[in-house]
């Protein structure tokens, strides 16, 4: 037997609650050391916090494809790890793997075919970028944009991205930018945020919501007004960017983060001068499922791997070290600590 660290969701906040950090408790628990046929045994690299989760928080997701967390049960959600051993044919001692149901554990015994073994060059060794812009969170951002977004090269589109410096955003602008966008606003909650978008990003332009009014800033910085809305958070800052939107524009409807912590439905409902925009110019908005689209993920990925090995797009992580720093990790995120993706450090 072996000893071990987990965290386990203790209590729930309740449908209209703010996640707190007591929310999550840290336990010591042993595991096997023997593994059955298929079975792996991984020791924690990295793990992710994303908004998504707030949902899983509660007793009902409100999304069919997510299931609850339980009650004193080991949490989970997007890891990367390496093999210490192996009865499992297709990955060897040594492998680098990842999966989007890790449990958040410094190690754990898990079924070879729920892993998906990953060459560390993809990367260039940087394993956290794994969960991040060459992992699901990158995939969200390029796939969303270009099945969403219509941005043709050449058309002097103009695009605007709310959370714009979280870790979805941060990659969607870039992306916006390579594809031929005029314009890339995004909008985030802080001066240094802004200075990361502008100066490290290559954003057009960044727009503060804690200090500044978003309906005049935006006229200032979307003089042709907006084509395509990448929406992260929904809610007021939305209704602000859609009442701008030109005719035939696009939102795409990636995240709620502003609404997560609302007993509503999702995505949330409109109000009733949006809903009219939206009919009076024609403006579409779709919700956008990444895990529909995972026949393009191996492509895909492959194209983020170069588009960050090259320098193209950027990458900005926030990292925090150690297995008992989950809870406030996580729910920093939740309240925009963050710039760029959230990381804990779970081992070396």
């Amino acid at each position: 037997m072996m000893q071990v660290q987990r965290v386990v969701l203790s209590s729930r906040p309740g449908s209209n609650g703010v996640p707190v950090p007591e929310n999550f408790c840290l336990e010591e628990t042993t595991l096997k050391s023997d593994l059955e046929d298929g079975e792996v045994l991984v020791r924690t690299l990295y793990l992710s916090v994303d908004p998504y989760m707030r949902c899983r928080m509660n007793d009902d997701t409100g999304a069919e494809y997510l299931k609850p967390w339980q009650l004193c049960e080991c949490v989970d959600g997007g890891g990367v790890g390496a093999v210490e051993s192996s009865r499992c044919r297709a990955i060897s001692e040594g492998d680098v793997v990842t999966s989007f149901n890790w449990p958040w554990q410094t190690r754990a015994v898990l079924k070879g075919s729920v892993l998906q073994k990953v060459n560390p060059q993809l990367v260039d060794g940087r394993l956290s970028y794994l969960l991040g812009p060459v992992g699901m969170t990158g995939l969200t951002a390029l796939l969303g944009m270009r099945e969403k977004g219509h941005v043709t090269k050449g058309a002097n589109q103009t695009l605007v991205v709310s959370g714009a410096a979280g870790a979805c955003g941060t990659i969607a602008g870039q992306i916006g930018r390579l594809d031929g966008c005029a314009r890339v606003v995004g909008i985030c909650g802080s001066e240094q945020k802004c200075k990361a978008l502008v100066e490290d990003l290559g954003f057009s332009a960044a727009i503060n919501y804690h200090q500044e009014d978003v309906p005049t800033r935006l006229r200032e910085c979307c003089p042709d007004g907006i084509d395509v809305y990448f929406d992260n958070v929904g809610g007021a800052i939305s209704d602000s960017i859609i009442a701008q939107m030109n005719n035939g524009g696009h939102v795409i409807l990636c995240g709620q983060i502003s609404q997560y912590n609302k007993d509503v439905p999702y995505p949330p409902p409109l109000n009733d001068e949006t809903q009219d925009h939206l009919r009076r110019r024609k403006i579409t908005r779709e919700r956008f499922m990444v895990l529909n689209y995972m026949h393009k993920a191996e492509a895909a990925l492959c194209e983020l791997s170069q588009l960050v090995k090259s320098g193209q797009i950027k990458v900005l992580e926030t990292v925090v070290n150690g297995i008992e720093n989950m809870g406030v990790a996580f729910c920093s995120m939740m309240k925009g600590g963050n710039i760029g993706k959230q990381i804990i450090k779970i081992s070396d």
